[in-house]
């Protein structure tokens, strides 16, 4: 977020979450109060003897949680209430980001020619041609689908890029292809670890990154990390959101999305609407980004199999980042001759509906309508929790949608599902732990037989999209 909108969202963020906390509690105040600040205690105080000791950071949370324990035992109805304000201040202190124009004008600019060079030089099959390099980065990114769709929107509204998530390369390939798209900058939150990597730290602190702290689960936190991302969008900052919530372990393209973010879209619209705003809607833009190769592969199917279906765990020592690591991945990529493939859908109004090239919404059967009508009351634009609830579970289903119908499947994607399932139904009752462990029955496969399962798969494939 640029210098001069960062205190206001900061300061807008943490009132809005403590006022909205207050107006709902039942008399006494001061009980619910107390609850509230004790609740967000407990999960702090249970966060930071998990810590490692030496981070000046986590002393900075012992002693001021220690002093707002000591506060909590005497403390009046204004007391609870001036603690509540600090602590959700502090959290959005943590949480707000920092855009520098001159970063983003050298990220756009020296690194992806720095990395093109890099990618170029290591592929034997390009070392004659010099003439890629002008072409920069673009050279290994492959932009299709409804692209010129969002950018027209620009002048209608903010636009939410809600992407597939399966490296943490995504937001920096994202991140250049739509400035190739003539789209500015987007925010977006990125984990703690992100911050502290040797790769991306600069880029994450001058960027507009925000930081999410997945560590932290007190309900204030993520109450305030949601009302941070409604006031970036009020204020027309385009936003990322990855709706997964964090990558994808097994490679699967997302089905279950998270409704946190994503429901600060419908938050924001009715903010615009009440603010009368010059351009009040929001639209949503899913994407998918596809790889041959996965940078962080081996880490996260390791997750994966220790925690199927269950995501619990945070990777903060991944091949990301270990910069030799990154090099070999590339090295790889190139000798591919690969490029990334980043498909945009059709856009979406803040309920899930298509939007035609005018940024109005369309019904199911291409019909116009007003979006302003699902979320007014009297004509009047009006919050209503539940109901925006339901919009949010509408507009994942429509996400979820759009990552099915436009996912690229990789040549390295059929082949390894074509050998996976051969090698299932060869070693039948085997379960897939034991079948990794051994090998199972037979030792490899001819290239013959996987060119042939692979054709089968192929030609399921077109089948199924007939």
């Amino acid at each position: 977020m640029r210098p001069e909108h960062r205190e206001r969202a900061r300061i807008e963020a943490a009132t809005r979450v403590v006022d909205r906390h207050v107006a709902t509690l039942p008399p006494p105040e001061e009980v619910g109060l107390e609850a509230l600040v004790s609740d967000t205690l407990y999960h702090e105080r249970r966060r930071l003897d998990r810590e490692r000791g030496g981070d000046p950071r986590t002393a900075e949370d012992l002693a001021f949680y220690a002093k707002v324990q000591r506060r909590l035992r005497h403390a009046s109805a204004r007391d609870l209430r001036e603690m509540l304000d600090q602590i959700a201040l502090r959290f959005a202190s943590e949480i707000v980001g920092n855009f520098d124009d001159r970063v983003y004008k050298l990220s756009t600019t020296v690194v992806p020619t720095g990395l093109s060079v890099l990618l170029t030089a290591m592929s034997p099959r390009k070392l004659g041609s010099l003439s890629s390099l002008r072409h920069g980065l673009s050279d290994h990114v492959q932009i299709q689908g409804a692209s010129d769709h969002a950018r027209k929107l620009l002048d209608k509204g903010t636009l939410v890029v809600v992407p597939t998530h399966s490296s943490h390369l995504d937001s920096i390939v994202l991140g250049y292809a739509v400035h190739l798209l003539g789209i500015p900058p987007l925010l977006y939150g990125a984990g703690l670890n992100l911050f502290n990597n040797p790769v991306t730290s600069f880029f994450m602190n001058n960027l507009g990154a925000y930081r999410v702290d997945r560590k932290k689960t007190a309900g204030l936190y993520k109450d305030v990390l949601k009302e941070y991302a409604t006031v970036a969008l009020e204020l027309d900052y385009n936003n990322l959101f990855f709706p997964g919530g964090t990558r994808s372990r097994s490679g699967a393209v997302e089905q279950k999305l998270k409704r946190g973010l994503l429901g600060t879209a419908v938050r924001a619209y009715v903010g615009n609407l009440q603010s009368r705003r010059d351009k009040t809607s929001l639209y949503i833009v899913p994407c998918t980004i596809s790889y041959k190769l996965g940078l962080e592969a081996q880490t996260l199917i390791d997750d994966y199999l220790k925690e199927v279906g269950k995501n619990r765990y945070i990777i903060e020592d991944d091949e990301f980042s270990r910069p030799r690591q990154v090099l070999n991945f590339m090295s790889n990529l190139v000798s591919l001759d690969s490029r990334v493939v980043i498909t945009f859908s059709r856009p979406l109004d803040v309920v899930g509906n298509y939007v035609d090239e005018e940024g109005r919404s369309l019904d199911p059967r291409g019909r116009l309508i007003d979006a302003a009508t699902y979320v007014c009351d009297g004509g009047e634009a009006v919050h209503d929790n539940q109901r925006d609830e339901e919009y949010t579970n509408e507009l994942a289903l429509a996400i979820a949608r759009e990552f099915l119908r436009d996912n690229v499947a990789m040549s390295t994607h059929v082949v390894g599902y074509a050998l996976l399932d051969m090698v299932l139904r060869e070693n039948p009752g085997m379960d897939l732990y034991r079948l990794l462990r051994t090998g199972g029955r037979s030792p490899s496969v001819t290239v013959a037989e996987l060119a042939h399962e692979t054709e089968r798969v192929i030609d399921a494939l077109r089948r199924s999209n007939r």
